[in-house]
Parts: structure tokens; sequence; C-alpha cells
């Protein structure tokens, strides 16, 4: 047996005369997503969490103007999560403070292990902000995602090709600021 599922675009349609149904169906389809696209990008869940809220709160903000998505919301939606969590980080200190994680308290891996694990999570994060938008959002969408590139692509309104040299160069650089 087959869902049928309502297309983004009567979705937003009737999003834009505040139908909580729809709302409802908009954010349980892509809140997930953005939540994790966010939280690879900001490294904190409660954070995440927030940024989440805020992007499906924009979204709610614009319905009725022309910024307001038409076409390729998912794309939207991610374009706004990025420049949400961009903004979070220039206005958060350099050196905010890291809670106690249950992976330490839990068992696992060994406090040592994990904290290494964390150190390189941190650097990888800030070797990620020092990419152009463009390539951060690549790599989020290929590697954090999962997404193919022809996926990517139409999410960035780009060409597969355009993709690829993004991702090849976001990766070279990476690999050269982690070396560093």
């Amino acid at each position: 047996m087959q869902t049928l599922t309502t297309p983004d675009h009567e979705l937003l349609e009737r999003a834009g005369q505040y139908d909580a149904r729809a709302l409802a169906e908009l954010y349980d389809r892509y809140a997930e997503p953005i939540y994790r696209y966010l939280y690879r990008f900001v490294g904190d869940a409660a954070q995440a969490e927030d940024l989440t809220s805020e992007v499906f709160l924009k979204l709610l903000q614009v319905q009725d103007t022309p910024r307001a998505p038409h076409e390729r919301l998912p794309g939207w939606l991610y374009g706004v999560a990025h420049n949400l969590a961009t903004d979070w980080f220039r206005s958060h200190s350099r050196n905010p403070a890291m809670s106690l994680a249950e992976d330490l308290v839990a068992g696992g891996d060994l406090p040592s292990t994990i904290l290494e694990k964390r150190q390189t999570q941190k650097q990888l994060r800030a070797a990620l902000r020092r990419l152009t938008t463009d390539q951060q959002r690549v790599i989020l969408l290929r590697f954090g995602e999962g997404f193919k590139v022809g996926e990517v692509a139409r999410l960035l309104g780009k060409s597969e090709g355009a993709v690829k040299i993004l991702q090849h160069r976001a990766v070279q650089r990476l690999r050269k600021l982690m070396e560093s």
C-alpha cells in the first residue's frame, strides 16, 4: 500500500492561510533533517533544537511576503538554517562551555577516547566555518545528510558539475586546515 503525501506547494499554500494541519505536516516532514543539519554544524543538541524552531518560525513570518518559498522548499529551509547557524556562531563566544555529555557518564569508550573524538569534531567544525558558505552547505548536505550530488544540486539551485567542484575544493581545503 502506497502512502500519498501532499506536495510541498499545496502545503505551503495552505500554510499561508495558517492551516494548522499543513503547518504540522511541513514540520513533521522537514524538522528532523533540518535538526540533523544544524546539529552537525553547531555541535550542540539544545542549540540545534532552538535553531530548528527558528527556521520554522521564519517560514511562518515570510508566508505573506515575496520572500516566501514557492519552489524548492527544502533548499529554502536549509538556506535559512545555514544562515541562522552562521549568525549564531558570529554572536557566540569563542570558548563556549562544554556540557557533561551522557556518553562520558554512560560508558562505552574510555573518557580519553571520547575527549579525543570531541576535540577532533571541534577542530572539524572550526575548519568547516572557514570554508565558503556554498562549500559548507555542500559538505554538510553530502556527508552530513548523505544526499547525492544531484539532490544537493537541486537543493542549492546549482548544476551537478558546480556541486562536484565545490565538494572537491571544500574537501581539499578541509584536509589542509585539519593538517595545520
